[in-house]
């Protein structure tokens, strides 16, 4: 069954001059206009493409891919505005449209908000809405400690920074884990750290037990500069026999500590070696 809003791969029926049409089911027939068409395409080919509403509520397809899908989470900014809502870019031509009563603040030109995409029952066409809190499960998360799940960048905070989780959950990385940069609508792979007891999930960009690891060999090369008057002739070319005689540890782990070391401002990396600061 042909999905609106969402990839969905068709057979091509017939070619025209200004496109193709695709066979859309239910829907008999949706059109590929020529524009987003692969050159060799040929009738009874199959392609993946993205089907949507044109500014007549006509069905479209098209190659290019949204920033998101209907059911997705996504940071979108504002493009222009009307009397009856927002509208925001979403990397089609078509903007995607945000009613006023589905904002829950009113939205301004050019900035960027958290919206949540699905199908009006009423219209049946792809709108948006910015509260999001109703399509995020706030019961019984289905992790243990380690499960990798996927995450979306959604605000800073002071403890850290809230994401969310497997498009259902929220969840929180605490700013003492945080070691890299994080832009607000990211993407990335992150682990369960712990569910708690209001069923709320603290998320690790780490597998679960090795950053503890990681802090251990960070201790032990800081203990090992403290011995050594704050320098040691170890550096990412030195011998791995050379690693391991001096701190009994892989070349590989020394060089992921001497990584967060130098990220938290604790060791400056010469040519030579590496120094306490």
């Amino acid at each position: 069954m042909l999905q609106l809003g969402k990839k969905n791969t068709l057979k091509v029926l017939r070619s025209v001059d200004f496109g193709f049409y695709l066979d859309a089911e239910d829907y008999d027939s949706v059109l590929l206009p020529i524009r987003y068409a692969p050159k060799d395409l040929k009738e009874g080919d199959e392609i993946e493409v993205f089907i949507y509403l044109d500014s007549e509520d006509r069905l479209i397809a098209t190659t290019e891919e949204p920033f998101a899908e209907v059911g997705e989470f996504a940071y979108l900014k504002v493009k222009d505005m009307s009397k009856f809502g927002a509208f925001l870019d979403w990397g089609l031509p078509k903007d995607l449209f945000v009613p006023y009563r589905e904002q829950k603040m009113r939205m301004e030109r050019n900035k960027s908000y958290w919206v949540y995409i699905y199908i009006d029952q009423e219209t049946d066409r792809i709108a948006a809405t910015a509260k999001i809190d109703r399509y995020l499960d706030k019961y019984n998360p289905p992790y243990t400690e380690g499960d990798e799940v996927s995450i979306q960048i959604h605000s800073k905070t002071e403890l850290g920074t809230k994401v969310i989780v497997d498009r259902l959950y929220w969840g929180i990385i605490y700013n003492n884990e945080i070691f890299e940069p994080l832009n607000i609508g990211d993407k990335k792979i992150a682990y369960i750290k712990n569910i708690r007891e209001d069923l709320k999930l603290d998320i690790s960009l780490s597998k679960v037990g090795y950053q503890n690891k990681i802090s251990d060999i960070e201790s032990t090369i800081l203990s090992a500069l403290e011995q050594n008057g704050g320098f040691l002739p170890l550096h990412d070319k030195s011998n791995p026999e050379e690693i391991k005689a001096q701190l009994a540890m892989s070349k590989k782990s020394f060089k992921m500590a001497v990584g967060g070391l130098y990220k938290a401002g604790k060791i400056t990396i010469e040519e030579n070696g590496i120094r306490l600061k």
